[in-house]
């Protein structure tokens, strides 16, 4: 198979165990995919496989390459597995940048991880849905057991450790009444770099309907300007105490540069999903026969990234409502992420898209000025876009990246 390489693979998400979990969330989107592999109760990614896949990668990509570990939970795969995963980067690397990120519920982490993940680098995304009674809302064991005490131990055990960790909150039917205490929470733990995730899947009668803890237009735009109002009045000299991920990538295009998350770009398919048996796939939200592009055993990921198939998918995300391409927010929206349509009258339209426009319409004129001021202050320092996404994140006392000749703490890292 040969076909034109204008992607260049700089970014692998990896699914090593599979859809397996050791919690029963109720809003997982990812559980019900054991269905598409009843070879086995258990998926384990094989170390033959591990190999394979980290030799393509480093064979097949640029300068940089992101491998993002995820699931189901990535940790059941233990520890060893992980060791060997970076053993196999530093004998394959040939010089390339690597970041490594683990997105986990933290529940099997221990001392000898935290050490390991901060010794690796690895930015961790540990799913922490804020205080008690949100987290445990719909976190919860088999046995109905809530699992917050555990996860807050967790984050406390990976930030004494230094290990870089970013808080990824589910934003649901619930959860949504609370951003102020779930933002003072996370601060308050020492997780200052935080992701809301809308929570948004169909309802299991099949109604065609968002299921009963999905979030609701309304409520989600609530949420999204109260948490812009946080993050903004927790500046100081002119730079962000906290992260927010959303808000971040919508200030890269205010100021002109490509941003780093996928549902603002123009299209999709900017990376491939390897699930536990090799199979890849086009997106992580679209882990279904329909979008499996191939197999490492046959395939090349470089040429399953740059397929046809994979370049149909990422078409779809463009093919807008006619509300969204006269919409004066498009070029910051970009109609949001597809499988946020299909859940209205419209099938085109995004359900969450007056949530977005009340945002911008929130926010527009202070994100305006915080351009304004950036590109004032750094005009000689904006890198090139092909640049900005930062795969291999420098440590917190690292030089900034920027030029500013500041720490990465005290600049960019905040």
């Amino acid at each position: 198979m040969t076909t034109p390489r204008d992607k260049p693979l700089s970014s692998i998400l990896i699914k090593p165990a599979g859809p397996d979990c050791n919690l029963a969330c109720e809003y997982c989107f990812y559980t019900h995919k054991s269905e598409m592999f009843p070879e086995s109760k258990t998926h384990r990614m094989s170390r033959e496989l591990l190999a394979v896949m980290v030799k393509q990668a480093f064979s097949q990509a640029g300068e940089r390459i992101m491998f993002g570990w995820q699931g189901g939970e990535p940790s059941l795969m233990g520890l060893a597995f992980f060791k060997d995963a970076i053993a196999l980067q530093s004998e394959h690397h040939g010089g390339r940048l690597i970041g490594n990120g683990l997105q986990t519920n933290g529940l099997l982490l221990d001392e000898d991880w935290a050490r390991f993940l901060a010794r690796s680098r690895f930015l961790v995304g540990l799913s922490l849905d804020g205080p008690e009674h949100v987290h445990d809302r719909y976190r919860r064991t088999r046995g109905g057991r809530g699992s917050w005490a555990a996860v807050r131990d967790r984050a406390k055990l990976l930030l004494d450790h230094g290990v870089e960790v970013n808080a990824l909150v589910v934003l649901n039917d619930y959860s949504a009444r609370f951003v102020e205490e779930i933002y003072e929470f996370h601060k308050e733990l020492g997780l200052y770099h935080m992701q809301f995730i809308p929570c948004l899947e169909p309802d299991p009668a099949g109604s065609g309907k968002p299921a009963a803890f999905s979030l609701s237009p309304g409520p989600y735009g609530e949420a999204l300007k109260k948490l812009f109002d946080l993050w903004l009045a927790d500046f100081r000299d002119g730079l962000a105490v906290t992260t927010i991920r959303f808000f971040d990538s919508v200030f890269y295009g205010y100021v002109g540069l490509p941003p780093p998350e996928c549902t603002l770009c123009p299209e999709c398919g900017i990376y491939v999903v390897v699930e536990h048996n090799g199979d890849v796939y086009a997106c992580d939200f679209y882990v279904d026969p329909e979008w499996k592009l191939g197999n490492l055993k046959d395939d090349l990921l470089i040429e399953l990234l740059n397929s046809e198939r994979q370049a149909e998918f990422g078409r779809r995300k463009a093919r807008l409502a006619p509300e969204c391409r006269t919409c004066r927010w498009l070029q910051s929206c970009r109609g949001g992420c597809p499988r946020e349509r299909g859940f209205d009258a419209d099938p085109g339209s995004n359900h969450f898209c007056a949530a977005y426009r009340a945002f911008f319409e929130h926010a527009h004129d202070r994100l305006s000025a915080l351009a304004q001021k950036w590109k004032q202050e750094r005009r000689d320092q904006i890198p090139e876009p092909a640049a900005a996404p930062i795969i291999s994140p420098p440590g917190r006392n690292d030089p900034c990246p920027c030029g500013s000749g500041r720490k990465y703490k005290k600049c960019c890292g905040r």
